[in-house]
């Protein structure tokens, strides 16, 4: 739950300059399954999509103020992604900008911070200049 405390951290962060989304994906320690001895939630393996949103509830109490939506039974999302376990990405334009490694050991929210904070700096920087006349 700590990586969900930085994730929010860094939402809030960069609410000015980004959107942000969590897509809940299949559960990765099942209580019925391989189980996790320091899982807060003991979340059964997803029998069906209804299962699926009621986990993905208890996602949305951790980042509150963030959109959770939930991978499909087919998991479209977390094949397209690779997310398994968790990921972190950035889209710009429908394309993907920023792409974290897998975690746990992959999940960087430094390298996510770090990105935000030098595409902010490009923002300050611009010399776009509108005048209405």
């Amino acid at each position: 739950m700590a990586r969900l405390k930085a994730f929010q951290g860094v939402v809030q962060q960069n609410a000015d300059i980004a959107d942000s989304v969590v897509v809940y994906i299949e559960e990765a320690h099942p209580s019925d399954g391989w189980v996790s001895t320091d899982a807060p939630y003991q979340i059964p393996k997803h029998r069906c999509l209804e299962d699926r949103l009621n986990a993905a509830q208890l996602m949305h109490l951790e980042v509150p103020g963030c959109p959770v939506v939930v991978d499909s039974m087919e998991n479209s999302s977390n094949a397209a992604y690779g997310a398994y376990f968790d990921r972190l990405y950035i889209l710009q334009e429908g394309k993907i900008v920023y792409q974290g490694g897998r975690g746990p050991e992959g999940y960087r929210i430094t390298e996510l911070r770090d990105w935000l904070d030098q595409y902010r700096e490009t923002l300050g920087k611009s010399n776009n200049l509108v005048i209405n006349v």
